[in-house]
């Protein structure tokens, strides 16, 4: 696995995952009118 980034220590990917999928929330709940 290559160096940590962001101070996560888990990879650049884990990272990526985790703001995609908070975006998805983000976007999904504010569409669906959650909000």
């Amino acid at each position: 696995m290559s160096a940590p980034t962001g101070g996560y220590g888990y990879g650049s990917g884990f990272a990526l995952l985790v703001v995609l999928f908070i975006l998805l929330v983000i976007i999904g709940a504010s569409w669906s009118g959650w909000y």
